[in-house]
Order: C-alpha cells, then structure tokens, then sequence
C-alpha cells in the first residue's frame, strides 16, 4: 500500500462521517495561558508548557518565547504538515522540504511610540525549498494545495472574527 493509498484510507471515512453530518466537522480548538513571573505567560501546548514574553526590541531578555515568533511558528507547522499530507496524496515525491516564515515588525507601534506604526506585522513571507525532482506544473499544483488548504495560512490571509470577553474570578 502506498502512504497516498494509506492517507485516503485513514481519512476516507472521516470525510464520509463528514459530508453524511456536516456538523461533526466543527471543532473547536482551545489554548489558556496562565500569568507567569516577571512579565510573562505560561501557555500550555498540549505537547509542552511554552513561556512566553517579552521580544528583546521591547525591552525582554530574549529568554522566553516571543508570540510574534510563535505565530510564525504555527504557520510553517502548519503549511509544513499540509505541504506533507499534499504530497503525499498526490503522489508528488519529495526527498525533503524546508518550510521559512518571516514577518515584519515596527515595534514602534506596540510600544506606543507612534499612533501611525501598525501594531503586528505589516508583511509575512512565506517560502518552500524542495528537494524534488517533480515536474514545475506539480510543483505549482503541490503548492497552491498547500496554500488553499493550510489552516494558519488561510486565517492570516482571510482575517476571522476575534472576540474579546472577561470574567472576574
């Protein structure tokens, strides 16, 4: 059995299970940090407990995570696991792949040093090196697959309504 052969056997009745009851598709996912020492949050991963803080451009060691970093992060896992999975599926070969993110920051604006720096990144590039010998219209195909289906890509490129509540306790 081939790993595309495999892939659609593992996902073939979860996409049945799916268009048979739409609503079993919706799932939500969850993240809670707690408020650590210093100026810190203390997310858990589910895999790992992740400190983060401070980005050294606004006065952190360096020592804990960086969210900026982080989402950055969350797309290449996420584009590299959907780069796999597209392969895979369609039979493209790739002896390996290195998946980069790079953002840009003007820490201007989450400092509050000027009302017209934006707050967050104002540009992400996304790049695939690939080691294989496919032809370019695979490539392309295997790419734009990837795009169209990697779920932090298609959330930073098509923004989702993000609301804000509180509790005391």
């Amino acid at each position: 059995m081939s790993d595309a052969d495999a892939l659609r056997a593992v996902q073939a009745p979860i996409k049945k299970r799916y268009r048979e009851r739409p609503r079993e598709a919706r799932v939500t996912l969850r993240a809670e940090g707690r408020l650590g020492e210093g100026l810190s949050c203390r997310v858990e991963t589910g895999k790992a407990l992740v400190t983060a803080g401070l980005h050294p451009a606004t006065g952190g060691t360096g020592e804990a995570a960086c969210s900026g970093d982080m989402l950055l992060e969350a797309l290449v896992a996420c584009a590299g696991v959907t780069l796999s999975a597209v392969a895979t599926a369609l039979e493209i070969p790739l002896r390996g792949a290195v998946v980069r993110a790079e953002g840009d920051l003007d820490f201007r604006g989450t400092l509050g040093v000027s009302k017209e720096a934006p707050v967050g990144f104002d540009g992400i590039r996304l790049h695939f090196d690939l080691d294989t010998e496919a032809p370019e219209e695979r490539i392309e195909q295997l790419l734009k697959l990837t795009e169209r289906y990697c779920v932090v890509y298609q959330t930073l490129c098509r923004p989702t309504d993000v609301r804000v509540t509180r509790k005391n306790y």
